[in-house]
């Protein structure tokens, strides 16, 4: 039938016809190689095997310890890093109590001052208004309190009214209180007491001038002003003291450590320097950074020597006060394999040693909190593992 097909047409469409049937034939052949190479490939592809377990001679035993895994009761330890601060409870900013020039410094930076001490002087209008003030008051209230005086004793001989007498006894009551409050308003501006005494028994004040004093006792940590700075009351900030005895230790807690802290548990600061700080939780904040995304912990810390310094980075150890329990091995049993994944190795009953993945919780002292992969009796390797580690990669 096929030849006689073609012998009916004509010689270029016999040509094209016979052309397009090799084309197809040779399509079909190459499809039936490529198949049975991919076959051939994918059959002798190796599967990949699990790392074989390892035997030790007798020689080589003694040179490996054995750490049988139990389950035990531990205190989780949160590691975190911290910034010193100074204790806002035991620091205070200075502010110019009055306006005015400053005319001369007491103080330098680290310098110890008692309460009440004198840290500057400001040339200041209202410190002389201020003594002005008092000065009057005081003598007005004198000469009122006489008169009311008078007309107390003239109201027994009916030199005058009663609502005279009265009225008298009033203006000496209200120039008493305008008396105690310019005095108060001294005390206010932290004048010295004996300068309120020479005004109050009218010795003249050799010169009117504005002392800055030191709220509390403690060290002088920040000075902002310098001689001829003009300051202004109640606004302009002078100096901070702070009593660094004790200093805060801001320490960044994150994800799930957070539920593990709470106020009051015991905590350690590495300074790198010297020995470590003790030091208290003391209050946890009710938000999270938007930064960071931590919670901070505050640390109360003793620092002795005043070696802790503001916006210091140190280490903080936050050792919490609840139990937990679990299944700890050493650090020195878990090694890493070629995708960073930990492993252990297990003993055998046949005396071999085989790999197992672990999964690692919190690390308590020199050993790690076992999440998964280990049961309690399992017997693991804690010294001589990177040796086995090593027999088994030959």
């Amino acid at each position: 039938m096929q030849n006689k097909s073609l012998s009916g047409m004509p010689p270029e469409g016999r040509r094209r016809k016979f052309a397009r049937a090799l084309a197809v034939a040779a399509m079909a052949v190459v499809t039936a190689v490529s198949f049975a190479g991919c076959s051939r490939k994918t059959a002798s592809t190796p599967s990949s095997a699990t790392a074989s377990n390892v035997t030790l001679t007798a020689a080589q035993r003694p040179h490996i310890h054995l750490y049988t895994v139990a389950s035990t009761r531990f205190s989780k330890t949160i590691e975190a890093t911290g910034v010193v601060d100074f204790d806002n409870d035991r620091s205070t900013s200075v502010l110019a109590p009055f306006s005015g020039p400053v005319s001369r410094l007491f103080v330098t930076l680290g310098e110890k001052v008692r309460k009440g001490q004198p840290l500057a002087v400001v040339a200041s209008p209202d410190f002389a208004a201020a003594v002005s003030t008092y000065r009057k008051a005081l003598s007005a209230a004198r000469t009122a309190r006489r008169l009311a005086d008078l007309d107390k004793d003239l109201l027994q001989h009916q030199g005058v009214s009663r609502r005279e007498e009265e009225q008298a006894e009033t203006d000496a009551v209200g120039a008493e209180a305008d008396r105690d409050a310019a005095r108060q308003a001294l005390v206010a501006l932290n004048v010295d007491p004996q300068t309120i005494k020479d005004v109050k028994d009218g010795r003249p004040i050799s010169r009117i001038e504005g002392i800055i004093r030191s709220p509390i006792a403690g060290t002088v940590v920040e000075k902002f002003i310098t001689p001829g700075e003009l300051l202004s009351a109640g606004a302009t900030p002078c100096f901070t003291v702070a009593d660094l005895s004790h200093v805060w230790v801001m320490a960044q807690i994150f994800g799930s450590d957070i539920g593990s802290i709470s106020v009051g548990d015991p905590a350690e600061v590495e300074t790198g320097i010297s020995h470590n700080l003790s030091g208290i939780v003391k209050n946890i904040s009710a938000v999270v950074d938007p930064d960071t995304r931590s919670v901070a912990a505050r640390v109360v810390v003793e620092n002795p020597g005043d070696l802790l310094k503001k916006q210091m980075y140190v280490r903080v150890l936050i050792h919490s006060r609840d139990e937990n329990s679990g299944l700890l091995a050493p650090i020195s049993a878990v090694l890493r394999d070629d995708e960073n994944l930990p492993f252990v190795y297990v003993a055998q009953r046949d005396g071999s040693f085989a790999r197992r993945h672990v999964t690692l919780g919190y690390r308590v002292g020199d050993r790690y909190d076992i999440t998964a992969g280990l049961r309690a009796g399992d017997r693991i390797v804690a010294d001589g593992a990177l040796f086995i580690q090593f027999m088994q990669n030959q």
